[in-house]
């Protein structure tokens, strides 16, 4: 008779927010609902809105946004 072939571990994990030295920035950015153009990602909350008032300005029709965040997340095992 043999031992066993495999062991079966289970772990919990936890995700949350990367806020290590080296985790990529934080980024905001917004799309115009109505014709798709995007402003650029910025780590600064103020570009993006200053691209989305200025489009508004520009295109009076287009007043509806979606706010487009990147935030970097990690994982990690309870030991």
């Amino acid at each position: 008779m043999s031992g066993p072939k495999a062991i079966v571990r289970h772990e919990t994990w936890t995700i949350t927010p990367d806020r290590e030295p080296d985790a990529v920035p934080v980024t905001h950015q917004f799309k115009c609902l109505v014709c798709g153009e995007e402003s650029g990602a910025d780590g600064d909350w103020e570009p993006p809105q200053t691209w989305a008032l200025e489009h508004s300005g520009k295109n009076p029709s287009h007043h509806t946004f979606s706010e487009i965040i990147t935030r970097p997340w990690r994982t990690f095992m309870h030991g």
